[in-house]
């Protein structure tokens, strides 16, 4: 599946991290393993005990803003990947695949069930019983609102303070100031 003109990158950990096509193989099931001790403590933490659930959310997530929360449980392939504006709010059962990176800014409101998807496999019936696999990043702008049950695809960027209604399925970036609903979304209005 590489490319001939690809740079030649070692390791298939590399591979992945460069946004390049990666077969998983030991080195990144045992980063899974990693994140799914770490995504276990954060889904069993004590909701009384706010100091320790912020300390595991930290633990699991590449970087926390100041007051955003992410009520468990959450989902995620590694963790260290996705990046939390300040003062964000996601309700349960999130699912944040970070193959590759997401990136959520400021202020967001994330429903419940929403899925934010990097990961990406070929067309190719053969590459993917090869097991090749790719993604694409994700970036949230500050101010979205994510409705219930939405689905962001792979490579998909939604400006700020966007409305995508509950349910819809994002498969192309979205302006900023746009109320977006369906499948696929698409634009409904300016706001």
């Amino acid at each position: 599946m590489p490319s001939d003109d690809a740079p030649l990158i070692p390791t298939m950990k590399d591979r992945m991290l460069a946004g390049q096509p990666y077969v998983a193989d030991s080195e990144i099931a045992a980063l899974t393993a990693a994140a799914q001790q770490r995504m276990a403590a954060y889904n069993a933490s004590d909701p009384g005990d706010p100091a320790t659930r912020r300390r595991l959310l930290e633990e699991l997530l590449g970087e926390v803003g100041e007051d955003a929360e992410l009520r468990p449980p959450v989902y995620v392939d590694y963790g260290d990947r996705i990046t939390v504006g300040p003062r964000t709010f996601a309700n349960f059962g999130l699912t944040a695949l970070d193959v590759a990176p997401i990136t959520i800014g400021a202020d967001v409101q994330i429903g419940p069930h929403v899925q934010l998807l990097t990961p990406t496999h070929p067309l190719d019936a053969q590459q993917r019983k090869d097991r090749w696999e790719s993604a694409a990043p994700i970036t949230i702008g500050d101010n979205v609102w994510l409705g219930g049950g939405v689905v962001v695809c792979p490579g998909v960027t939604i400006g700020e303070n966007t409305v995508v209604g509950a349910g819809a399925v994002v498969v192309t970036d979205l302006p900023a100031n746009v109320l977006a609903v369906g499948q696929p979304a698409k634009v409904i209005r300016h706001l």
